[in-house]
Parts: C-alpha cells; sequence; structure tokens
C-alpha cells in the first residue's frame, strides 16, 4: 500500500528516515514518508502507528556496539508483540526474551531461531514448558527451586534435557518507580542470592537439566548505567564461586530496562553506552572468560518508535475553568498513564503554528476517573482534530484491553511510504459478541445477534457517511 510522499521534495528538512517528523511546509506530523492524516483517513482511529526504520536503527545500534565480543541481543517480546514488528527484528538475527507460551507462538511464527529465545518469568506452567521444550529454545531462566523441579519433571516426561539459567535478584536499586523495580530483595522476581549457589547445585544433580548460564534483570525506565555495573559485580561474584565448584558457564544474561525519555526531565540510554559499559565491566571482574553476553531490551527499541494516533470528539468545558478534549482514545488503548501516572508527550498531527496559553486535558471516553492521558497540557486543539501521543511503541498495544467493551486499537508499520496493517481488520463491538455467543440461548442467539448486527451496520454506514461529508468540507 502506497501513499504520496511530497516530503521527497524536502529532503533538507527534518530526516525522515528517524521516524516522525514534520518535513512538509504545511507542518503536519509524518511518519517516514507516509502522513498522519492519511494513515487515519485510510485506516480510522485510534491507531497505533510504528516506524520500521527506527526499530531497525535501535536494534542494531545494540549489535553493533558489541563488536566482535560474542553477543545475542534477546528482544523482549513483553514490549510489544506485534507480528510485523517481530519479523522486523527476527529478520535482523534478533533474538527474543519471552515470558509466556504466546510470546514464544509469536517469536516462532515471526521467523525466529528457537535457538535465540530465553523464557523468563516467575509463573512458568507445565503447558508452557513442554512448549518450550519442543521448540528447542536457548534457555530457561529459572526464578526458583519449585521451578526448576518442575522443569526437570516435564523434561524427564519427554524424554528432553531443558536448558537453564538461574536469574538472580541481586537487592541492586535501578532507582526508578518502585512499579517498575525487578531486582530489590523484596521483588517476586528472581532468586536471592543466598539461594543462587544451592540451587545451582541442585540443577547440577538433575539429569534432565543442563547448566547453560546466569540472568538478571533489575528494572525497566533505567537511565544511567550505575545499577547495571552494580548488577555486574553481584553476578561476577557468583560467577567466581560457581567456577570454583567447577560449574562452568556459557552466557551471562545482563536483562534489558535501558529508558527513553517521555519528558524533557528524562534521558534516553543510548545503546553504546550501555553496552559499553557492561562489557568493560564485565571483562574487568571476570577476566579470561569466554563468556557469550546477552541482554533484552524492549522498550528501549519500540518505545520512540511509535506513536497513538487519535482523534478529538468534542471539547468539554467543567466547573472552575477545566477544560478538557474528549478523545477516541483511552486507558483501553493506553493504560500507562492510569497504572502509574506515567507521561506521553500530545501534540497535534496538524500545524503545530496555532497557539494557546489555556491548558486542556486529553480524556478518554473509558467511565474511569483515572481515564486522562495527559493533564493540563498547553496544545491547540479543536473538534474532530488529530493528536498523536508519542513514544507509545512499547506498553502499548501490548497492555490494551477491552474494558468498557471497547474494540482494540489498530495497528500499522510505516516503512518508507509504504504502509502494512499489522492486523486483517479493525476489531469491532461485533466480535466482542461472537466471542460469547455459544454462552447465550441459542434460539434467542440468533435473533440478539441479528438485531446487535443491524444496528452496527446502521451506525457504520452513518459514520462512514459522516466521515465523506466532513472530507468534503
Amino acid at each position: 500500500m502506497h501513499a504520496s510522499n511530497p516530503a521527497r521534495e524536502h529532503s533538507e528538512s527534518e530526516p525522515l528516515a528517524q521516524g516522525f517528523g514534520r518535513p512538509t511546509p504545511d507542518g503536519t506530523l509524518w511518519c517516514e514518508g507516509v502522513s498522519l492524516e492519511e494513515i487515519a483517513r485510510r485506516f480510522g482511529t485510534p491507531t497505533y502507528v510504528y516506524s520500521k526504520a527506527m526499530i531497525e536503527s535501535r536494534f542494531d545500534a545494540y549489535d553493533r556496539a558489541f563488536g566482535e565480543t560474542p553477543h545475542l541481543v534477546c528482544y523482549a517480546v513483553k514490549a510489544n508483540a506485534a507480528l510485523g514488528i517481530l519479523e522486523t527484528l527476527a529478520s535482523r538475527g534478533a533474538g527474543f526474551d519471552t515470558v509466556s507460551g504466546g510470546e514464544i507462538l509469536k517469536a516462532v511464527a515471526a521467523g525466529a531461531d528457537p535457538k535465540k529465545i530465553v523464557f523468563s518469568g516467575v509463573g512458568k506452567s507445565r503447558p508452557e514448558i513442554a512448549l518450550a521444550l519442543f521448540a528447542g529454545i536457548r534457555c530457561f531462566n529459572i526464578e526458583s527451586i519449585e521451578e526448576l523441579e518442575r522443569i526437570e519433571a516435564e523434561a524427564a516426561r519427554l524424554g528432553r534435557r531443558a536448558p537453564i539459567a538461574v536469574r538472580v535478584n541481586p537487592d541492586v536499586d535501578p532507582h526508578v518507580e518502585e512499579r517498575i523495580a525487578t531486582g530489590l530483595g523484596t521483588s517476586k522476581f528472581g532468586v536471592d542470592r543466598d539461594d543462587v549457589l544451592p540451587l545451582y547445585r541442585r540443577a547440577r544433580e538433575l539429569p534432565h537439566v543442563e547448566i547453560v548460564g546466569i540472568s538478571c534483570h533489575i528494572g525497566s525506565q533505567i537511565q544511567s548505567t550505575e545499577p547495571y555495573l552494580c548488577m555486574v559485580e553481584v553476578l561476577a561474584d557468583i560467577v567466581r564461586q560457581l567456577h570454583a565448584e567447577g560449574i562452568v558457564l556459557k552466557h551471562i544474561d545482563f536483562g534489558g530496562g535501558a529508558g527513553v525519555a517521555y519528558r524533557e526531565s528524562e534521558k534516553t540510554l543510548p545503546p553504546s553506552e550501555l553496552v559499553s559499559a557492561l562489557v568493560e565491566k564485565a571483562r574487568e571482574v571476570l577476566p579470561g572468560e569466554a563468556l557469550t553476553y546477552l541482554i533484552e531490551p524492549g522498550r528501549s527499541i519500540v518505545a520512540e518508535a511509535g506513536v497513538l494516533l487519535m482523534r478529538v470528539e468534542f471539547l468539554k468545558h467543567a466547573r472552575a475553568g477545566a477544560r478538557y478534549a474528549i478523545v477516541d482514545a483511552s486507558m483501553s488503548e493506553l493504560l500507562r498513564p492510569a497504572l502509574y501516572g506515567a507521561w506521553h508527550e500530545i501534540e497535534r498531527v496538524g500545524s503545530a503554528a496555532a497557539q494557546t496559553e489555556l491548558p486542556i486535558s486529553i480524556a478518554g471516553p473509558v467511565c474511569e476517573s483515572t481515564d486522562i492521558l495527559g493533564r493540563n497540557r498547553i496544545i491547540a486543539t479543536f473538534d474532530n482534530d488529530l493528536l498523536v501521543a508519542r513514544t507509545a511503541g512499547a506498553y502499548g498495544m501490548s497492555m490494551a484491553s477491552n474494558y468498557n467493551s471497547r474494540p482494540l486499537p489498530f495497528e500499522v508499520l510505516v516503512s518508507g511510504d509504504r504502509v502494512e496493517p499489522l492486523q486483517k481488520r479493525r476489531q469491532t463491538p461485533l466480535d466482542l459478541i461472537e466471542a460469547q455467543r455459544s454462552l447465550l440461548d441459542k434460539s434467542a442467539a440468533g435473533e440478539a445477534r441479528e438485531r446487535a448486527a443491524a444496528l452496527y451496520e446502521e451506525t457504520a454506514a452513518f459514520v462512514r457517511f459522516m466521515k465523506e461529508s466532513l472530507e468534503r468540507t
């Protein structure tokens, strides 16, 4: 699918290969070689828009930073599990960090080499373990003695041998919001430092387990290398103790969590800076060790490569001068602001030249007081205006829901002047009915569904008519 590309006449403007910019004289927002206004016209809203060039660039930055050092960059699928994005990364040789059987299946379906898949998470079920064993993944990151015993039992039952690493809880403060810290001593994740050696000793005794590495993950949205270096020191101490007992490892997994700048006060931690610091520290504290280094970036690959495209339904005034732009996106599409007060820059798709000094809150239609995507923003916006929430490529669609019986948002991947839809079609309210239709009395179900379908078709026809009318004016 192609779109016209007047930006080619303005190559001296902001490089579109870097993702999102305003390269044309009218000042509208583009993704690479496609206008976001064009995407809204063709696919509707709310829609997630991703830049393929940005995703590739961020992955390549991690990969190049290791140089000749043996390594594997394992993209954290939980950040964004769109098959089109996974396919993009798999084609560049990426590994994948997964936390469920569904994520393993998605990675394999996207073309991932199972030998480049690691399986983390504190609650691996028996069917998920069996799936991973049949797939032939690179490694299980073990998070408890109970999990180790379960994996041994499943591997024995299936006649397989499970490669494992122990995920260490280093009790290192990553200096992030407490709800996204995973390496503190009180966290549910990983194995306490005092219990790590006994766990490895037990693993060595098990006939259907092969020890291959050690793993750690201390948190998300980390904006300096300091916490990572503290983590490496903890891991190095454990590795030395293991080697003293004759347990030799093949890899060390540093986890992910590198932060990005959602606002001016925050910092995007450059891949080169993080990787250089990790490699240098590891070589300092583990000289002569022939280890492959694994890293698990997610947010830092896709967050800045995505926006949530939404339309203003109308403007609303409340008491005491409060102003709201009610949009067709909500916490159902972008949960982060409601979940832990996360910030996303919000801006107009059209020319940003319009000025205002009046603050306005960007609110969704969901019946929750926390359904506010941005509070008291200085944005000149109008009825039917297109807006975007920036830096929305990570933990946006992957945490979206059908709350309030709202259909999921659509997703597209932009590559140059091409737009690739990432779903066959936009989800509709009828899809939600269809998923539970068998629970209804069959005699009534047909009539009820027909009535709902007729109402929906009438509504859809009217919406199309209104959109066409607006476009003509």
